[in-house]
């Protein structure tokens, strides 16, 4: 299981993003979190940044992944579901929950989710 924003476990640094131009503030090597929106999301394919991106629905999954997307977030009501289609389709893209505490870690790995992300790390554009 991926772990990123345990204090004791070191990560990525991540910022969020909510346009092109946001991208000019960000330090090299940052995963960038965003919102679905495939404008955006091809900007990074074709500049080669990684980044990570928030989605409600399967279909955004799906152009999430196609789209090169590091991580996809999905709310926790449908993540179990997405995963399920992730490991079918054999995605690239690993999926991630958002936590705000380490408490809820094991529940998720239960359903064998890729990963967990801490929303403290998500600092905002």
């Amino acid at each position: 299981m991926i772990i990123i924003g345990d204090k004791f476990i070191p990560y990525e640094k991540i910022e969020s993003i909510k346009k092109i131009e946001d991208i000019k503030e960000t330090k090299p090597n940052t995963t960038l979190l965003l919102d679905f929106d495939k404008e955006l999301m091809s900007y990074c394919v074709k500049n080669e940044i990684q980044y990570a991106v928030n989605i409600t629905e399967i279909k955004e999954a799906l152009y999430s992944n196609a789209l090169k997307a590091k991580y996809i977030l999905p709310p926790l009501s449908i993540i179990a579901h997405i995963q399920k289609i992730a490991e079918n389709y054999l995605f690239d893209s690993k999926i991630l929950a958002s936590i705000d505490s380490d408490d809820e870690i094991e529940a998720l790995a239960v359903q064998n989710i890729d990963g967990v992300i801490f929303k403290n790390l998500f600092k905002e554009a």
